[in-house]
């Protein structure tokens, strides 16, 4: 699968950004997908998680109550909406495709087999 994240920018602190992740294939459904970031000199976390049919999400302690992560099967299409956004939010996101459907509440990166390449968010103070 090849994923293509989308949707990152410049936003000051406060504001709102949506990102994007287009999906290749056909199996969109049958994976879990999750979003991680890696902010300059850090190592890249995990942010959120949503189950292959989209009833199950789990977040990161830093962003729960502020991003909401959804999908789209019909358009192979995975979000994160971020609101509230603060400096500390600063990073590249990437978008990911675990190889089994469920989610988790603490997934490692190597549960994940497919990366999208990353789209930069900057948050102004």
């Amino acid at each position: 699968v090849q994923l293509q994240a989308s949707g990152g920018g410049l936003v000051q602190a406060g504001g709102s950004l949506r990102l994007s992740c287009a999906a290749s294939g056909r199996t969109f459904s049958s994976h879990a997908m999750g979003w991680f970031r890696q902010a300059p000199g850090k190592e890249r976390e995990f942010v959120a998680i949503i189950s292959g049919g989209g009833s199950i999400t789990y977040y990161a302690d830093s962003v729960k109550g502020r991003f909401t992560i959804s999908r789209d099967n019909t358009k192979n299409t995975l979000y994160l909406q971020m609101n509230s956004l603060k400096p500390e939010d600063t990073a590249i996101y990437y978008c990911a495709e675990r190889y089994a459907r469920t989610a988790v509440a603490a997934p490692r990166e190597t549960d994940f087999g497919s990366w999208g390449q990353g789209t930069q968010v900057t948050v102004s103070s």
